[in-house]
């Protein structure tokens, strides 16, 4: 019996069950009602109200500059449209760092305002009293490791993380920090697929990666780099670049090029490609399946999609 067909609502323990099952988690990120409607009727699993709203919809060069009020924004006209996906929404730069009373505080506000299901923030052993404080009100919270956005002045660089074994070796820690703190979910991003393949094994909670290889329970994707409304790259040039960096990119769904719309998904799980088949279904592109591309040596693959 699958856990995604038969669930109504999408809960914190839909997402423990499809982990235990080996059902593979479809997330992507939602800042409008529209937009969410459309992802929510598609079956997505969970919907991530991403302070990367402050890049791809305001168009800043970093997600710092984001508020709270704004996430608020956001994440009520997403929370509007939703009927089964379960809604994340992160907490902004400045909102919980260093201060778990201002944590709660600001999660408060979030599940109040908005009617989201749960928060996401970033850091590992560093925020740790923020998670366990706001887990004391009874929201749930997912954490993100790895390359963590809100940190890129302190990175200087979008490039991967944890190559090195004294990084890969706190990154392994600071998962296990964070689900005995209580975090329901893990967010990976940009790590070494192999990383992430340990950690999605020593850890019972779901892991959901972005650039970290195929072997987590689940993929997310910005769904403005999935719909390829990206300004100054396409998806094929960040995925070139994955490869490049000995990565193992198998959540592509969608690239714009001359040639029109196409898309690629892990070949492994034919779910997401019912959902990407679902995503476009609006547009009525009539897409079809039509080959399968074995990619990175065998270690993923991609269906390519044409109209």
């Amino acid at each position: 019996m699958s856990v995604h067909k038969e669930v109504k609502k999408v809960t914190t323990r839909t997402l423990l069950d499809m982990k235990v099952s080996g059902e593979k988690i479809a997330m992507l990120t939602a800042y409008d009602y529209s937009t969410a409607l459309i992802l929510d009727n598609a079956g997505i699993d969970v919907l991530l109200v991403g302070d990367s709203a402050s890049n791809v919809m305001a168009g800043h060069e970093t997600t710092l500059p984001i508020t709270l009020d704004q996430m608020i924004y956001h994440a009520s006209s997403v929370v509007r449209a939703v009927k089964r996906a379960l809604v994340v929404v992160d907490l902004p730069f400045g909102s919980y760092q260093g201060n778990s009373k201002e944590a709660l505080n600001s999660c408060i506000r979030i599940m109040k305002e908005t009617g989201g299901h749960a928060v996401k923030l970033e850091g590992g052993s560093e925020v740790k009293d923020s998670i366990e404080r706001i887990l004391t009100a009874g929201v749930p919270v997912m954490g993100h490791l790895g390359l963590t956005p809100q940190s890129i002045y302190k990175f200087g660089t979008y490039s991967v993380r944890a190559k090195e074994d004294e990084e890969a070796e706190k990154l392994i820690q600071d998962a296990l920090i964070l689900e005995q703190s209580g975090c329901f979910a893990l967010v990976l991003e940009k790590i070494p697929a192999n990383l992430a393949k340990k950690v999605s094994e020593s850890i019972s909670i779901p892991v959901i990666g972005i650039g970290a290889g195929p072997d987590c329970d689940g993929q997310v994707l910005v769904i403005n780099d999935l719909l390829g409304l990206t300004n100054g790259f396409t998806l094929a040039e960040v995925v070139l670049a994955d490869f490049l960096e000995g990565q193992e990119t198998v959540a592509v769904f969608a690239v714009v090029d001359e040639t029109g719309l196409q898309a690629g998904l892990d070949a492994r799980d034919e779910r997401l490609v019912d959902v990407a088949l679902a995503l476009l279904a609006p547009l009525d592109l009539g897409f079809e399946v039509e080959q399968l591309l074995a990619v990175d040596d065998g270690q993923a693959a991609l269906f390519w999609l044409r109209g």
